[in-house]
């Protein structure tokens, strides 16, 4: 008996299951104790120095990490975070064709659409709110580079024209948050003619006397830079926000020398007055407002005289 037994307690047999002292003295402990799913994305990393930050606390930080870097956030985030009490009324974007030109690529165009839609739950790139920042009333359109990189198509220029009209219809500052890669390869020359026709946007903000206001985040790169991005009245920026139209490796290759340490970067264009200020996300609405309040006060002495 005493060799058939050791012989059941061997792998492969069949033998009575094993449970723990705590187990057997207290039923049920092990349900109670059983590993709990864990949320997706409850740990975020920072990309500068490799932190694990909880995902609640970077929220609440405005998606800037303990080391100061400010990443990256989506359209109804920004706009939450612009508006006061983070109430706001969104403006809809004109419908435009999704893909005009039938191009070929290796994912079909609306394709690639369709999986950014998704995952943004945003129709197109520029999002547009109305509300008030610190009391003052202002159009705010926000550049999402996590949808295709903020690249600029027709959905984008007629978005932004958008918010451009709607500024100057409801007599109020218009705001946007740039971010984008440059123009969608998608749309082809359809896409370059958005440069012209969002300058001429600006041109009717400003012909109304309303003040045109860019909130440069990182990266604003490409036709975006070389148009509406450039415009505003008061540029502001981050922290470490590139900006700059060709790549740094294409510049120094084209040109054969080495570029200096911070080139595009936020800080180094204030330097040399391309940026008006470079402004902590937690002080920018601050700054936003009295700006905005500032130059509308210029309106109001206009319109008296």
């Amino acid at each position: 008996m005493a060799m058939a037994e050791q012989r059941n307690d061997k792998p492969g047999r069949s033998a009575a299951p094993r449970t723990g002292w705590l187990s057997r003295i207290a039923p049920g402990v092990r349900k109670a104790f059983a590993k709990r799913d864990t949320p997706e994305n409850l740990w975020v990393k920072c990309p500068d120095t490799g932190e694990m930050i909880y995902r609640p606390d970077l929220e609440a930080a405005l998606w800037v990490t303990p080391s100061g870097h400010h990443m990256r956030i989506g359209a109804e985030a920004r706009l939450r975070y612009t508006f006061d009490e983070g109430k706001f009324e969104r403006i809809a974007s004109p419908s435009t064709p999704d893909d005009p030109l039938k191009f070929p690529d290796i994912k079909p165009y609306p394709e690639r659409l369709k999986q950014a839609r998704k995952a943004s739950n945003e129709p197109d790139a520029i999002a547009i709110g109305y509300g008030t920042i610190q009391g003052q009333a202002a159009v705010v359109a926000v550049q999402d580079f996590a949808f295709m990189g903020g690249s600029l198509g027709m959905a984008e220029g007629e978005a932004f024209i958008k918010a451009a009209q709607e500024a100057v219809r409801r007599d109020v500052p218009f705001v946007i948050f740039t971010a984008s890669g440059g123009a969608r390869m998608q749309e082809g020359t359809l896409s370059l003619m958005q440069l012209a026709r969002t300058t001429l946007a600006v041109n009717e903000v400003k012909a109304a006397g309303l003040p045109y206001v860019v909130v440069l985040t990182d990266p604003t790169t490409g036709g975006v830079m070389a148009s509406y991005a450039m415009l505003g009245d008061v540029h502001l920026a981050e922290p470490n926000a590139l900006i700059g139209f060709a790549g740094r490796r294409v510049i120094e290759q084209t040109i054969r020398e080495t570029l200096p340490p911070g080139f595009q970067r936020a800080e180094f264009l204030m330097e040399r007055g391309m940026v008006d200020k470079v402004v902590a996300r937690s002080e920018l609405i601050g700054v936003l407002s009295s700006i905005l309040k500032t130059l509308m006060m210029g309106r109001a002495r206009l319109s008296a005289a």
